[in-house]
């Protein structure tokens, strides 16, 4: 048998198999926002898409058929909304890491999603900035919040919520109804009406119906 080479080099190690890219589902009803986001995480070289849908349906017909890493996810969709969507896909998996996109800061519709069980929460006004690095973070396994949001929860933190009876009063005031008409839908008085949204102008801090109907929207107490 031949002598051993005295001070040979030692083989190279294996460096293993490249890791797995991140696999990214898309939920949302814009087309074109789809596809600017899919343009953007196409040009990563650590993500993949794996799926795209255009409501909560098809976002669980997609998470079920694709098993995502992390699935991007909008609020507000016809049918089947984000809500109901991410629910359902997290009782299917308590793993799921899902990222919610939206356009408003609101800190009620936030900790809906939040509790939920969204991992991440991040603006589309902040998509061009924010949006990789919140991938990779909820994919690392930890929540992700965007500064403006956490700010609006923080603000709103010790405020006193709206009832029930109350989001109803105000959804019904933003499609246009009357006191008289709110009575009637709900089965109210007309001055059950009138004290209810005098409440809701002191919690929500504004002085008319037109004010309390955007600053409800833009909390996430009502859709409009």
């Amino acid at each position: 048998m031949p002598d051993r080479i005295s001070g040979a080099s030692a083989a190279p190690k294996p460096t293993g198999a490249p890791a797995a890219p991140t696999r990214v589902l898309i939920v949302d009803d814009h087309p074109m926002l789809r596809e600017g986001i899919a343009a953007v995480i196409g040009r990563q070289a650590d993500m993949a898409i794996v799926g795209e849908a255009a409501n909560g349906v098809e976002a669980i017909e997609q998470y079920r058929a694709g098993r995502p890493d992390v699935t991007l996810m909008d609020i507000q969709m016809p049918g089947m909304g984000g809500l109901e969507a991410i629910q359902r896909i997290r009782a299917e998996d308590g793993d799921a890491a899902i990222v919610v996109l939206t356009t408003y800061p609101g800190d009620t519709q936030a900790l809906r999603a939040l509790r939920a069980g969204a991992a991440g929460y991040l603006l589309k006004s902040c998509i061009r900035k924010d949006l990789l690095d919140t991938i990779r973070t909820v994919h690392a396994g930890r929540r992700a919040i965007a500064p403006e949001i956490a700010q609006e929860i923080a603000l709103h933190a010790l405020d006193e919520k709206l009832t029930e009876r109350e989001t109803d009063i105000l959804r019904l005031v933003a499609e246009g109804h009357p006191n008289k008409q709110v009575a009637w839908r709900l089965s109210l008085s007309t001055d059950t009406v009138k004290a209810h949204l005098k409440n809701i102008f002191a919690k929500l801090d504004v002085a008319d119906r037109t004010q309390a109907v955007i600053t409800a929207a833009r909390r996430g107490f009502i859709d409009i």
